[in-house]
């Protein structure tokens, strides 16, 4: 078996990647979850690699790799594209886990005639709500990897495996560890910007979607969503595994795998006899067509249309400033008499000003925090220090902004504002237990 491994050029442009497997064999890319590195699919490597050039690659921050954020899936996308240009590799099988589903699936909308064939384990069209992600960007900004790292085997793991492995375990923990907490958050804020559960119906690549069966973080319910939406996807259920199932059930990941792209990538592969797998079926759940499992589930209805374009961007850029949970809570109490107002102040305060090129997010959350206290409006605080958060500020320099506006604005004004931001700062960056 032919082996490489390689760091590529330390810029923006490319990733950090691995070879696997013979040069002449056609290429499976294997992309990683969240947290992990290119080593959470060794288990798959030996029988892969048999058919496949395997090519692995590490998120930016992770692994050793160059710590280059990526704030967005799509971004991680043409980044894995460039590397794989400059290793001469034009179409490709791809199977990739949790984030590195998502970069799959938006290789297969904008690039469908790079990907043969695609697999998305433990992936969802959306993956939970843009709140929790941007949450967790706050934790990990204010306290470090450490609280998510603690945390990991209980998303990532059963937890019969967690105690029967503690080696595993504590291997997962070190690789969350040593990632770039930058490289960490904007992938988080990748995450929670990713939605393409109006797309779906877009992919036309053959597609496999595998799912932990005990998986509670992208589970069955997201998986049958994307198959629900892809044209003839296929839905594949591995009992006994959580989130990172290649790593819990490698066997049967493999086996799955295996089947799917030698029976799939029809215009690049010769014909691969698929090994007898006794334990296939029993205990391992066979594929199931998509037209049994499409009554049972629903795909969201497209975006509201009707209003106007400055309308729409405010109410994105309100939902990733202040969050989900506010701009529904803010939505569901008006009324006729209210509406008008909500309209207006999405439009004009966040559609307008917010979207402005001439200061970035964090410069506009100083401001804002310094004119509420300055105003005296302080109601409105707590949701602006929420805010202040979520574009980035740690609490020393929210600390800082308002000792300046103790200066300018008056020390008691400044004090109401230390003890509304200090319950705030405590509520939103204690880690969760």
């Amino acid at each position: 078996m032919w082996e490489r491994e390689r760091v590529s050029e330390k810029n923006l442009e490319t990733l950090q990647y691995r070879f696997d497997g013979p040069e002449d064999a056609p290429v499976l890319v294997l992309g990683p979850s969240l947290g992990v590195t290119w080593h959470m699919w060794d288990r798959q490597i030996p029988e892969l690699s048999k058919h496949w050039r395997i090519f692995r690659y590490d998120l930016p921050g992770h692994g050793g790799a160059p710590a280059y954020p990526a704030a967005a899936v799509s971004d991680l996308a043409d980044r894995l594209l460039a590397t794989l240009d400059s290793v001469g590799v034009q179409r490709f099988g791809y199977a990739g886990c949790s984030i590195g589903g998502a970069v799959g699936a938006d290789l297969a909308l904008r690039h469908p005639h790079r990907v043969a064939a695609l697999a998305l384990v433990a992936a969802s069209p959306r993956f939970g709500t843009a709140d929790e992600f941007r949450q967790r960007g706050v934790v990990v900004r204010s306290n470090g990897l450490e609280p998510i790292a603690r945390t990991s085997p209980e998303r990532w793991f059963t937890p019969g495996f967690a105690a029967a492995q503690p080696a595993i375990v504590e291997w997962a923990v070190q690789m969350v560890r040593t990632t770039d907490p930058g490289c960490y958050i904007a992938s988080c804020e990748a995450l929670a910007a990713f939605d393409i559960r109006t797309e779906l119906p877009r992919i036309g690549v053959p597609t496999l979607v595998l799912v932990g069966a005990e998986d509670k973080v992208t589970g069955p319910a997201e998986a049958r969503t994307l198959v629900a939406g892809i044209p003839d996807a296929r839905l594949a259920l591995v009992p006994g595994a959580s989130h990172l199932a290649p790593v819990e059930q490698p066997a049967a990941v493999t086996d799955l795998l295996l089947m799917h792209f030698s029976t799939t990538w029809q215009d690049t592969l010769a014909s691969i006899p698929v090994p007898p797998s006794p334990g296939f079926a029993a205990p391992f759940a066979p594929v199931v067509p998509v037209a049994e499992i499409t009554a049972a589930v629903e795909l969201p209805d497209a975006s509201p249309t009707g209003r106007s374009d400055r309308y729409e961007r405010g109410m994105k850029v309100r939902r990733e400033v202040l969050g989900d949970a506010h701009v529904d809570a803010a939505s569901a109490g008006s009324d006729a008499f209210t509406g008008d107002f909500q309209e207006l102040l999405t439009r004009y305060a966040w559609g307008e000003i917010w979207t402005r090129e001439g200061l970035d997010r964090r410069s506009r959350s100083c401001v804002t925090l310094t004119a509420v206290v300055a105003s005296g409006h302080l109601g409105s605080l707590a949701q602006h220090i929420r805010a202040a958060l979520r574009n980035g500020l740690s609490p020393v320099e929210i600390k800082e902004v308002l000792l300046q506006t103790a200066v300018y604005c008056g020390v008691p004004a400044a004090g109401a504002a230390f003890e509304i931001a200090q319950s705030v700062i405590q509520e939103e960056t204690t880690p969760p237990a």
